[in-house]
């Protein structure tokens, strides 16, 4: 038996050619496809898999096809990956050797071959941002976007104030603090977004045009924080920048440091050097209004005693031969009441000052204790996003943004 086994073993290894398939049963079980289906399903394969994608990488072979089509390469020292999308979708321009961040999608063409779908694109590194700032500045200010005779003065007397910004952001808790230590009685309507990231620019542009949609708010304050260059990137957008000075309602930013300038600001009607310097634009000074309102009132009284006075010393002989006791008995009691009754006026207003000032005092301290800010500072922290497993959340704590997967959920 052993022999009949080696024997056959060497004559399949000497006479028989191997197939690739071992039978016709197997080849029918496996699948078939057309170039077509193929492309499909690799397609459907890579969406599952990677459904959005964000890639870092250099530039190169960047061009433009009939005005409308955006082609160009993202590569590193080893490999390189095409890319394509509308013209439309470039905000940033970008340019052969910057280093750019993109996000979007993989798929196979008809054609068999990989491209990456370009959703969204920015510059990363200190060089290529700079460079992509100058060249749209340069186009838009060519356009007249930036003219100053285009700036509008902000509304006196301000009741109503439309705020985009994060609400969990230092730089707006900041902003609301310095307008209600202010001045009180100020309806703010805050339309929350991100401010910085792909996202933000799209986030933003929604909250402009609803505000103008709306036509309530008198004045619309853009407002974000310090950060780093990249961070402060996305109100370079040039979307952005267009909806910014195309706005019905005067628009006001309070974006970054004092050394800090977008070119949302240049667009802006005006520029605030910080979020907080933005309240303090947006309203008056209540304790310098008091001031004012006393100088005011002490002047008048002045101009009156001074006319009395006058008229006194012009009349006094037609006075005199009339009646000496005239003046002492009507017209000196007269402007002592007059001075009783702007006495009177002045001291109601600086109660009614006091009273507002300890309104706005306890108003204050009930929003510091509701101040999302304060709770976080107490160890808690916020859980936003879709809670279901498999999900990804932004768990959001005083120090840190975290993000984490939900691997399961149980009642309690």
């Amino acid at each position: 038996m052993s022999k009949q086994l080696n024997s056959s073993s060497s004559d399949t290894l000497k006479g028989a050619r191997p197939s690739l398939w071992s039978s016709e049963d197997e080849l029918t079980l496996l699948a078939r496809f057309t170039p077509t289906e193929f492309i499909n399903v690799v397609n459907q394969t890579l969406d599952y898999a990677y459904h959005e994608a964000t890639i870092v990488g250099e530039v190169a072979s960047f061009k433009i096809n009939q005005g409308k089509w955006v082609f160009f390469d993202i590569k590193d020292e080893e490999s390189s990956i095409s890319c394509f999308m509308t013209l439309y979708q470039l905000r940033i321009p970008i340019e052969d050797g910057m280093k750019v961040m993109v996000k979007g999608v993989p798929k196979v063409t008809k054609w068999g071959k990989f491209s990456f779908t370009v959703q969204a694109v920015k510059p990363v590194g200190e060089g290529s941002l700079k460079k992509a700032y100058e060249i749209l500045k340069k186009k838009l200010s060519s356009e007249g976007l930036f003219d100053a005779t285009k700036k509008r003065t902000l509304p006196k007397d301000l009741t109503k104030i439309g705020v985009i910004s994060s609400t969990a952001a230092a730089g707006y808790a900041d902003f609301v603090k310095i307008i209600n230590a202010r001045w009180g009685g100020l309806r703010v309507q805050v339309a929350h977004t991100q401010v910085q990231g792909l996202d933000a620019p799209d986030q933003i542009i929604r909250a402009l045009n609803y505000f103008n949609e709306k036509s309530e708010m008198q004045v619309i304050a853009i407002l974000r924080g310090g950060g780093s260059a990249d961070d402060l990137s996305c109100f370079n957008d040039e979307k952005l920048v267009r909806i910014i000075a195309a706005s019905k309602i005067p628009v006001i930013t309070g974006i970054g440091h004092e050394v800090d300038e977008s070119l949302a600001d240049l667009a802006a009607d005006v520029r605030a050097s910080t979020p907080s310097n933005a309240a303090e634009i947006l309203t008056r000074d209540k304790k310098e209004e008091r001031i004012k309102l006393e100088k005011n009132i002490n002047r008048v009284t002045q101009v009156v005693l001074q006319e009395v006075g006058r008229a006194k010393m012009v009349n006094a002989e037609k006075v005199e031969k009339i009646s000496s006791g005239i003046i002492s008995k009507y017209i000196e009691p007269m402007v002592e009441q007059c001075r009783k009754k702007i006495q009177e006026c002045v001291d109601k207003i600086k109660v009614e000052f006091r009273e507002m000032e300890k309104n706005l005092q306890h108003k204050i301290k009930l929003l510091e204790t509701l101040n999302p800010e304060r709770i976080l500072a107490q160890g808690y922290a916020i859980l936003s996003g879709k809670i279901s497993p498999g999900n990804v959340v932004k768990i959001t704590t005083i120090k840190q943004e975290i993000e984490a997967e939900i691997k399961k959920i149980k009642e309690r």
